[in-house]
């Protein structure tokens, strides 16, 4: 009878020894196989031109980062499945920390490019820059900070071999209330003045093009917003630690997957009007800011609007904005 509950015993410890490291190894897979097909897709939609702006490399670095963070994570947990712990060093477990919590903040910052397209470095007094800029950049400077020190002491108490970091943290309750605010302030100072250039046009495609950004932009808000408030209510309520570091990769994988998916949607876009159009030469000069065309301009006796990187008539309809 006893030989018979010893392996069972056995079994079972060991099941509930690699099941947490299994959950999240699954998940991490899971997450890692669809932003890689993301990034193969936005690479086969990309065209020359995009390839060549800033917001497009900025992506590339994001994916970067966080497939690196998912090949990190799937290795330390593959190594526990295999129970083989003893075998990674601390070094590996602080490396992997620190690609889980830096990420959003790097995603975030993409989405504060955007301001750039209303707001062009070029043609916009420094005054108003300051002014624009000031809060999101503080915000983002504290949150390296308070990432820091939780990275810093989730590697002091690794080295001693106690505590869980996830549990009441404060440096990452701080970081997942700023990352609220900084997102509020990105998407809403955007939204409001997107609609209040855009306001006189009531016709053509380019109400509908608005209308399609503000639900990217809507979307690339909410789904961080909701897993910012999970996390914080799990990280006061909960202690298991499991749960922690699954939200934390669901959160980032979230968070680069929305602002990849409004850059492939607006790539895709891009794609189809370059192979679309007969010539290039026949498309508008794309210009920055909003603005009356100047005499040259007025063939037709249309209003050209310009914003971001794009343009409209009522004869061409077309219209694009710079990610």
């Amino acid at each position: 009878m006893s030989s018979a509950t010893d392996p069972e015993s056995i079994v079972n410890e060991y099941v509930a020894s690699i099941q947490p490291a299994f959950v999240v190894l699954l998940a991490n897979t899971a997450f890692s196989a669809s932003l890689f097909t993301l990034f193969v897709v936005l690479l086969a939609l990309s065209t020359k031109e995009s390839r060549r702006r800033v917001v497009f490399r900025l992506n590339v670095l994001a994916i970067c980062i966080v497939l690196t963070m998912g090949v990190l994570v799937g290795f330390g947990d593959g190594k526990i499945v295999l129970n083989k712990l003893d075998q990674l060093s601390q070094a590996t477990f602080i490396a992997s920390m620190t690609f889980t919590v830096f990420p959003p903040l790097l995603s975030d910052s993409i989405l504060l490019t955007r301001l750039l397209a209303l707001y062009p470095l070029s043609s916009t007094r420094p005054v108003t820059l300051l002014k624009i800029f000031t809060f999101p950049l503080c915000i983002k400077s504290a949150r390296v900070v308070v990432l820091t020190l939780f990275v810093n002491g989730y590697a002091n108490a690794l080295r001693a071999g106690s505590g869980n970091p996830w549990f009441r943290n404060p440096n990452l309750i701080a970081e997942w209330t700023m990352q609220i605010a900084d997102n509020a302030y990105s998407v809403s100072f955007f939204l409001y003045n997107l609609r209040i250039r855009t306001s006189s046009i009531k016709r053509g495609g380019l109400p509908a093009r608005i209308r399609q950004i503000f639900y990217i932009s809507a979307a690339n808000f909410v789904f961080p917003l909701m897993f910012n408030i999970v996390l914080i209510i799990c990280s006061t309520t909960d202690s298991s630690y499991t749960l922690g570091v699954l939200l934390l990769l669901i959160n980032n994988y979230v968070t680069v997957m929305g602002v990849l998916c409004a850059t492939v949607w607006f790539s895709r876009s891009e794609w189809v009007q370059t192979r679309s159009e007969p010539s290039s030469g026949d498309m508008l000069t794309p210009e920055l800011g909003l603005r009356r065309p100047h005499d040259g301009e007025r063939t037709f006796g249309n209003e050209i609007v310009m914003v971001g990187k794009g343009s409209a008539t009522s004869d061409t309809r077309t219209w694009t904005v710079d990610r």
